[in-house]
């Protein structure tokens, strides 16, 4: 199963975005080369309001198969970069099924769904990204808080370290950018009453993003070749989140950690 979708890379989308999380960049124009991950705001959710589920996620997308689970959360993703997007491109993207593997956890059962979306500007491969789903049955309150991944070394081992808080607003707007529908990051009763979390969740494509961002930040002068992030535990709104960085030859690592030192996702970008 696969969807061909072609989308015109405007500046004004990337600006929406500039001006929310990245206010530091240099304002984008038209021939300027696309931040890389910036491509994850661009070709948003497509599917008719009839075709969602009851959390907002699509259930009919031409891709996807439907599946009986109520949950839907984002698990990371692989992206390799082939050459950059230009602002004013025609960028034609090719969305696939990938792998499908349903377990049995601590939770219940759990199918996890590979999107592999490809990027192509007049035939030439631009990107390529591996998109982690994973499908849960519903939340239950009474289950035991799982014990957070613990890294405390990772701070003072970091290059650099940033800290951020991100809140209500943002989340709204980059839904809206997204044409995500998910009501777990913006209906605070759905999120804490139904998903059984603390309040709102932070989309897993925005951290992959910002993730990228910190690390151009800090290694300015290179090209990457490719993105691997993983979502190890809950990013929530308004709560101050760490990036600790570290460059080691030709690849850079990042640590995405809470107050407490406890690993929110991780992300590893090689440079060319």
């Amino acid at each position: 199963m696969s969807v061909v979708r072609a989308e015109l890379i405007a500046a004004t989308t990337a600006e929406a975005y500039r001006g929310t999380f990245a206010p530091d960049d240099a304002p984008i124009r038209n021939g300027d080369a696309l931040p890389p991950a910036w491509e994850g705001v661009y070709f948003p959710f497509a599917v008719p309001f009839a075709d969602l589920r009851p959390d907002g996620t699509p259930a009919r997308d031409g891709v996807l198969p439907e599946l009986d689970l109520p949950r839907r959360m984002y698990a990371g993703e692989e992206t390799t970069f082939h050459r950059p997007l230009t602002i004013g491109d025609n960028v034609q993207q090719t969305t696939t099924l990938g792998e499908v593997t349903e377990k049995t956890g601590s939770s219940g059962r759990l199918v996890f769904v590979d999107i592999v979306r490809e990027y192509a500007v007049e035939g030439e491969p631009a990107i390529r990204s591996v998109w982690h789903d994973v499908f849960l049955e519903a939340a239950d309150p009474n289950a035991p808080v799982r014990a957070p991944r613990m890294d405390p070394g990772a701070t003072s081992a970091a290059e650099w370290v940033e800290e951020a808080a991100w809140d209500a607003r943002q989340l709204f707007r980059f839904s809206a950018l997204t044409f995500n529908t998910h009501l777990i990051h913006y209906d605070r009763a759905w999120a804490r009453e139904v998903e059984n979390l603390p309040d709102l969740l932070m989309h897993g494509p925005l951290i992959r993003i910002l993730l990228m961002d910190a690390a151009r930040r800090h290694v300015p002068d290179r090209v990457p070749a490719s993105l691997a992030v993983r979502a190890v535990a809950p990013v929530l709104v308004d709560r101050p989140v760490r990036f600790a960085g570290r460059t080691t030859g030709d690849r850079t690592r990042i640590t995405a950690l809470d107050e407490a030192e406890a690993v929110l996702a991780t992300a590893e970008v090689t440079w060319l």
